[in-house]
């Protein structure tokens, strides 16, 4: 890649309590506003890693990492639902390969405690846990290069931006001319509040999920992040892995969706999630170069596209499914399945077909549906999910976009 290219990266230091949208409005939305408005282009599309610098995990060993995955997921729909809010006020594209002017906003929670104290010869390296969250030593590590790197300007900004440079020095080439400050917002910590639920969630070895995943969007990221927080990552030496099943509806169920003409084949739909994966599992001391092209993919049939990340302790299987249950009745392996509050009726009717089939069911974890309304936008919240962001959405802008050009050309 050249270093117009690579993506950016923003350093988003320790997030308000309680992370309510509003607080997260008030104190990211100045620099997500900056950031967006110095990287979107009119010849092409950019890519912003959105790095969540923050305590995530818990545990004081690498093999028994913890974490409360219901504050995890809610924190990280807060703030996609922030950069939808933010990109549809500069009119911003936000699908993965938006075409030109697009931006391809990626949330990555890095788990860091301010307070910790690293020896003066502390060397940083890639050292994964059990979960698939890494600290900050790690993601220096396995992270870059970088297009920009943008930091808040704040006491907790700067703390965060020494920090990272501190652990990569040594692991990549930082240029003063790279290093942009952006504007903080307030951040407000009420005593006795907490991130939400801070218990412990149970890992599994094998989690799924289904979804269109067509014109890959902030809800799609969303929901994909949730479900590999679920996961129960193997030890690096180990023989054994943990598998995402991503069950992606196949072309002929999608044949009569509004803007039919715009739906992205499966394989494209299946390539295209998983690339967005690779920016979250992927450790490589070579950084982008590693993820430079497609990823690497085996097909084991039609209809099943497989890839391995961090050393093949983590399996992702892509699969075609033609009805509502998907791989969930023909893969007794499954253990948890990912759902949002629009498609959990499907993970009722998932579970009640394994019982009567006398399997067990499966864990249900629903995530936060993410809400593009502005904060002064008064409508009330309903479950009609009127506001929420939809693949079916992007391809009527495409097509208007579409029609309105060849009008223009006239």
């Amino acid at each position: 890649m050249s270093s117009e290219q690579n993506p950016s990266l923003l350093l988003l230091p320790v997030p308000p309590r309680p992370p309510s949208r509003a607080s997260l409005n008030a104190a990211y939305r100045p620099s997500l506003q900056a950031v967006f408005s110095k990287i979107k282009h009119p010849a092409r599309s950019a890519t912003l890693i959105v790095a969540v610098v923050c305590p995530v995990l818990r545990g004081a060993s690498p093999k028994t990492k913890s974490l409360s995955w219901a504050a995890a997921q809610s924190l990280v729909a807060g703030i996609y639902s922030l950069i939808a809010v933010v990109c549809a006020e500069q009119s911003i594209a936000t699908d993965v390969n938006g075409g030109p002017g697009s931006i391809d906003a990626r949330v990555v929670l890095v788990d860091h405690d301010a307070n910790r104290r690293f020896a003066s010869d502390f060397v940083a390296a890639i050292e994964p846990n059990n979960t698939t969250v890494v600290d900050l030593p790690t993601f220096a590590s396995a992270y870059h290069p970088w297009s920009y790197i943008f930091h808040v300007n704040s006491e907790h900004g700067y703390r965060t931006l020494s920090s990272y440079l501190k652990f990569a020095e040594g692991r990549q080439t930082i240029l003063q001319s790279q290093l942009v400050v952006v504007e903080a917002g307030l951040s407000m910590n009420v005593e006795g509040e907490g991130a939400g639920s801070t218990e412990a969630s149970p890992l599994y070895p094998v989690v799924c999920l289904g979804g269109t995943f067509d014109h890959l969007h902030p809800g799609h990221k969303l929901m994909l992040m949730a479900a590999v927080l679920l996961l129960r990552v193997p030890d690096k030496d180990s023989a054994s892995s943990c598998k995402l099943v991503l069950g992606i509806t196949g072309d002929e169920m999608l044949k009569n969706k509004k803007y039919g003409e715009l739906v992205q084949t499966w394989d494209d739909r299946a390539r295209y999630t998983l690339d967005f994966l690779a920016s979250l599992l992927e450790l490589d001391k070579s950084g982008w170069k590693k993820r430079s092209g497609p990823v690497s993919t085996v097909e084991t049939e039609p209809g099943h596209l497989e890839a391995k990340f961090r050393n093949d302790t983590i399996v992702v299987e892509c699969v075609e499914f033609q009805d509502v249950y998907g791989p969930t009745i023909s893969m007794t392996e499954i253990e948890a399945l990912v759902v949002s509050g629009e498609t959990r009726s499907g993970g009722k009717a998932v579970n009640d077909k394994r019982v009567s089939l006398g399997m067990k069911p499966l864990e249900t974890y629903e995530v936060d549906v993410l809400d593009a309304r502005d904060l002064g936008d008064e409508t009330a919240k309903t479950d009609d999910f009127t506001n929420k962001i939809s693949s079916t959405a992007i391809r009527q802008q495409k097509a208007e976009a579409a029609a309105a050009a060849a009008k223009s050309s006239l």
